[in-house]
Parts: C-alpha cells; structure tokens; sequence
C-alpha cells in the first residue's frame, strides 16, 4: 500500500505535467495503526466515517478495481476497429448459422438489459454494433442498427412511464449514441428489403431451414419496432394494428423457438472473438465500484422472454377499451400480479388516460358518480348551487395526485409497491378527513333543499373503500414477499378477517344501497304524472353483489386461518421465537406501523388484540385446539360455499375453492384427533395461491 509523497517544494506535484511522484510505503504504518482493532471493529474519524469506509475502493484489487478486470491473461482485448484490422472478426460473407447465431446472442443481451444489466455489460458487449455502419453483410447491418433504434424507443417508454428503480433498469449509455441518424421508417423499409431478398432465398432453395430462420428473426424485429411505435400513438386504430402485429410477432418466435439450435454456439468459434462478442469490452467504462455479476440469458430463455412479453402486450391493448377508474385499477392490480416486464409495465402506464393528472379529474368525477351516485354529482339543486359545485371539485382536484400515484405504484415492482403502498395511506389519511368535511356540508346544504335526497358520507365512503383496497393489498404483499413468519399469520389474518373485509363489504353495501335507492327515484321521476297500470313489483338488481359475495368469501377464509393458526398454537405445531428473544408487541407494531394515522377504520393497538383474542372470553364452554379446528372448518366451508355461487368462476377462485376443501379435510382431521403429537409440524404451501395457503400435516 502506497501514498504519494506531500510535495515541499511549494508548487504542488498537479502544478506540472512533467513532475513524477514520490511514493511512500506506507503499509507497515497502517499495520501498526490497526493492530489494537479488533475483528470487527472500525475506527471513525469526523473526516473517515462508515460512508467513506464503504465507499473506499481497494485499487488495482480485481474483485475492487472493475478495471483491472481488464489486466486478467494474456489475451488482449481489442476493439471493433482493431479486430478487423487483424482479421480476427470479419464483416461481411456470413453463414446464416453465423448470422443465426449473432442475433439470438444479442437478443439475449438486450433481455438481460432490460432485467436490470447495464447496457455496457449486455448489448454493447456485441462489437458489431459499435461501428455497425462499417458492416458490409446487408442482413447483419440492418439487424445491427435496428437494435439501435429498438434500444431508442424502450429507453422512450421506460422513461415516460417513470415505474423503473435501480433493480429494474439502468438508463445509463456508458458513452454510445444509441439515436442514429435514421428514421424509424426508412429502419423498416432496410428490414422490409432484406426480409423480401431472404423470402426470395427461401423460396428458391426449400430445404434451406437456416434460411428461414433468419428470415423469422428479421421480421420479428421489424414487427416489434412497428408495434412499439404503434403503441406511441394511443389512438383506437394504431391499436388494433399493434395487436395484428403482436400476433405476427409471435408466429415468428414460435419459429425462432424450434431453430435456436442452428445458430453458430461459441464452443464451435475457434478464433477467441466469439462471433463478435467481448464481454470486457466495456470494462473500463463502468464506475470504479465493486462490478455487478452480470449472467447474459441462454438464447432459449431470451426467446422464452419474447413470448411471454408479446402476449403481455396483447393484454396491455385492452386497456384502451376501459373507461372505468375502478375497472382500470382492477386491470392494473391483476396484470401486477402477473410479474411483468418493465417494458410491458410501463407501456400499460402510457396506454392509459388515467395516469395523466391532467386527465384525471373527469375520470374521478366518473368514478365517485358510478361507484355511489352522490347527490352532489347528479342533483340538479346541489349542481346548481355553486358553492355546493365549487366544494365538490376542489375535493376532486385533491383527489387527482393520490389516485394518479395508486395506478402508477401498480407499475413498480412488487416489492416496491409494498413500501409505497405504505406512503400512500398517508395521502389517503388526509383525504378521509377531506371527505369527511365535504360530506357534512353538501348534507347541510342537502337537508335545506326540499327537491334533493340527503347526501350522507357518500365521498367518505368511496375514499374508504380505496383506502381498505389499499392496507388489503399492503397486507397481503407480505404473504407474496415472504416477509411474515409462520408464527405472525394469525394475526395478519385475524386483522384481516375482524376488520379489513368486513369494513371493505360494509362500505360497498352501502354504496349497492345508495345506487339501487338512486335508481328507484329516478324510475319514479320518469313516471311522476304517468298512468300506470298495477305491475308487479321487480326487485332492483344489487350492482355489487357479486363482489360483495366474493369479499364474503375472502373474509371467511381468513377467519379459517385464523381459527387454525389459534389451535396450532395451542397444540405447539408451530416453530415460535425463543421468548427470552421474543417481544410480539413490537413485531404486531411494526406489521401494522403504516395504520396508526388511520380515521378509518381506527387502528388497533396490541393491548385490543390480545383483549380480542384472548380464550378467556368463552367462560361458557372450555375453549381447546379441537373447538377452533372445528371453528376454522366451518369458515372454510362457508367460503367454499360462496365461491362456488360465483358466476364467473376463473382461474383464482377455482383454485381458491380447492384450498378451501382441502383445508376444510386437513382440519375436520385435526378436530377429529388424528396427529396430535407435536413433532408433527404443519407447513403452509402458498405454490397455489400467493395470498391464502394450502394447510399440509407433515
């Protein structure tokens, strides 16, 4: 370990170009700095904390220093330039398994980018595209440049949608000009070309398959450009023909898939410029950090990636067919749970009015009046009453910032979303209290005016429900994640099931109410003068019945965990903390840490929960493992029950009934006595559904 030498001369060593510097060894000093320090320990200084100890890099130190990466062998790393020069790369006479080859690799490079790799060490590790304009091959050229333009437009989306984080995307360019001086036109048209001349080839020649697949893989690139570009436009028809394009794309990956063998693999490249990529190209150009591992994709997964991305994107243009902000939200927290791309998430971002703030207000105003039908919104005697109007729309201009932020938190990554699920209780905290005020005085204003039906807590209702959305959605995040131990679930559960659904169920009956009773008076409008002959009475239909049935069914499965996770504990099947380690206090706080600000509902604090759940309160009958199984059995059965009501029985509620029937058998076992003994764990199996575990005796 060295360190210049301070200069006496007076004229600082950086004053002259042509000064050397005089090095110090100063290893055995440091030595004997360090030799009272134990492991572990670390010394602070006002000038040398613990961030200028982490940020310290341990130069010409391989694992350090990325740039001495570099120095590793004998082999040299040359550029794109220097390899031509040397004819150890050429430019021009490829086989099309070469071609094959170069292609799928980068395909794999540009996948590997977009799940979180620098650019420096992924796509531009391909020499060809350095100086692609000096390639003479015509299908490699086209190829090359078209990444180029593909690169420009994904950088575009991933940018405007702004749902990305450090794990997600890197948007630095290490240097390279990636917007060549090249419309996305004249791009399709040089595809167009080479496409037709390779159809030409494989028409000629028809036990060519290498041929075709080149010819596959060109028109694939072209027809995702074409569908990128299309999705830019937003309109209804560029739409329609991006979902043609889509189903061409991914005509073209199937036979991308059955000929990713017949590309060239590096093992049967025997100059050490393997088809043209370098992986320590680039090397020097990375930050002097610790280098990130970087594993390029195998070119059957890259593909793999290509279809799954395609056939998001098929779902992302049905979007433009929604109106609703609560159908929107329902389609953006679904498409989530899939796991999506960021390319994908962050198109379904741009696709969608909604995430506009200047759009969003009409939207909202839509919303509220579908979801409840204030008398705000559709009374004439509160619409023409402009202070009841001007109070309304300043509550809808508050709205516009948090609801903007719940559709584009449903881009970020999963494990993102939970932190900001968590910020964003917050904003909703001040709108309850927001609403609150609004309501008690539209309904002053209400009660005066003879023509118009009370308004009575309608905007405190519709905030409610989002916010209940909102700690549902935080909660469960936990499950996906794996945030929870086995021995915290009956209290996530229990929260869950005693308050969360039931207030979520009670806030949209109300809202069912205040819709069927808004219907009836406008049917008795119509008809106020008419003769009417004696009908029937026709019961009004319930708008949310079916998800009012459907939250029924969630809240009874969580009071079957519960119920079971209770008698567990009594039997000791669970693995629980040591108790001289254990606070539960602390751990219940922490799990319900963002809930404290709530209005509504009122947060409840560990000395309640214990109150809640304590056996003590059934002095009637003595409370054992046996009467909570058969507790949790009877929850698991009502669920089943409402879940098969569903009409629309789709993937997850058929699932969901499964779980329910087997976790209503394993318990009605335990109930009967059947492995008692406590060496006989249960384990919870969540490969079904994220959110609601299959209960398994081991």
């Amino acid at each position: 370990m060295e360190f210049p030498k301070p200069s006496t001369s007076g004229v600082s060593i950086a004053a002259t170009k042509k000064s050397v510097p005089n090095y110090v060894d100063v290893t055995s000093d440091f030595t004997d700095a360090v030799k009272d320090l134990r492991l572990g320990e670390l010394l602070h200084d006002e000038q040398f904390g613990l961030f200028e100890a982490m940020s310290a890099i341990e130069m010409m130190d391989p694992k350090m220093d990325a740039g001495m990466i570099c120095n590793r062998g004998v082999r040299k790393i040359k550029s794109f330039e220097q390899a031509i020069k040397d004819e150890t790369l050429k430019i021009d006479h490829f086989q099309d398994s070469e071609v094959i080859g170069i292609i799928d690799n980068t395909l794999a490079c540009l996948v590997s980018w977009l799940e979180g790799h620098s650019l420096a060490q992924t796509v531009f590790i391909n020499l060809y595209l350095h100086k692609p304009f000096l390639i003479e091959d015509k299908t490699l050229k086209a190829f090359c440049l078209s990444m180029y333009k593909l690169l420009e437009i994904i950088k575009e989306f991933i940018h405007k949608a702004m749902v990305y984080e450090e794990e997600d995307f890197q948007p630095m360019q290490y240097g390279y000009h990636i917007f060549p001086d090249i419309s996305e036109q004249r791009m399709i048209g040089m595809l167009r070309e080479v496409e037709e001349e390779l159809h030409r080839k494989t028409r000629a020649r028809q036990s060519e398959v290498e041929t075709q697949a080149v010819h596959a893989r060109i028109k694939f690139i072209r027809v995702l450009l074409q569908s990128l570009i299309l999705l830019r436009k937003e309109d209804q028809q560029s739409i329609q023909d991006c979902q043609r394009h889509l189903a061409t794309a991914l005509e073209m990956l199937l036979i991308m898939q059955n000929t990713v063998q017949h590309g060239v693999q590096y093992e049967e490249v025997e100059n050490e410029y393997k088809l043209g990529f370098e992986p320590s190209i680039n090397q020097r150009l990375l930050p002097p950090t610790f280098p990130r591992y970087t594993k390029i994709k195998s070119r059957a997964e890259a593909v793999l990636y290509f279809i799954e991305m395609t056939e998001r994107f098929k779902i992302v243009c049905k979007i433009q067919g929604i109106t609703s902000l609560h159908q929107a939200l329902d389609f953006f927290i679904d498409f989530s749970k899939t796991g999506p791309c960021i390319l994908s998430r962050s198109a379904l971002q741009l696709l969608y009015p909604g995430t506009d703030i200047s759009n969003i207000r009409e939207i909202l105003k839509d919303a509220v009046k579908n979801f409840i039908c204030p008398p705000a919104l559709v009374s004439k005697a509160l619409l023409s009453n402009y202070q009841a109007k001007n109070c309304v729309d300043t509550f809808l201009n508050h709205c516009v910032r948090p609801f903007a932020n719940f559709l584009q938190l449903c881009g970020h990554n999963r494990a993102r979303q939970r932190d900001k699920l968590a910020h964003l209780l917050e904003e909703f905290t001040t709108l309850q209290d927001e609403a609150e005020r609004v309501d008690a005085y539209l309904h002053n204003i209400s009660v005066q005016s003879p023509i118009s039906r009370p308004h009575v807590a309608c905007f405190g209702t519709w905030i409610l429900y989002h916010t209940l959305r909102i700690m549902i959605m935080y909660l469960l995040s936990g499950f996906e994640l794996e945030l929870y131990s086995v021995h915290e679930y009956y209290y996530i559960y229990w929260y869950l099931f005693e308050f969360l659904y039931g207030w979520l169920t009670s806030a949209l009956s109300r809202a069912d109410s205040f819709l069927v009773e808004n219907e009836i008076i406008l049917e008795l409008q119509r008809n106020k003068g008419a003769i009417k002959k004696k009908t029937k009475y026709k019961k009004k239909p319930r708008p949310y019945n079916k998800h009012i049935i459907y939250l029924q069914a969630l809240q009874n499965m969580c009071g079957g965990y519960y119920k079971a996770l209770m008698g567990f504990r009594l039997d000791e099947k669970l693995l629980t903390p040591h108790q001289k380690f254990d606070n539960e206090q602390v751990r219940y706080e922490h799990r319900f840490a963002p809930f404290q600000n709530l209005l509504t509902p009122p947060p409840v604090v560990y000395s309640e929960f214990k109150d809640m759940t304590s056996l003590e309160r059934f002095p009637q009958q003595p409370v054992d493992s046996c009467f909570l199984y058969v507790a949790g059995c009877k929850h698991f059965h009502q669920a089943r029950q409402l879940l098969e009501n569903c009409q629309h029985q789709d993937g997850e509620i058929l699932d969901l009934i499964k779980i329910a029937k087997t976790n209503f058998v394993v318990l009605k076992l335990l109930a009967g006595g059947h492995k008692k003994d406590p060496s006989k764990p249960i384990s919870f199996d969540f490969s079904t559904n994220k959110h609601f575990a299959t209960i398994k005796i081991n």
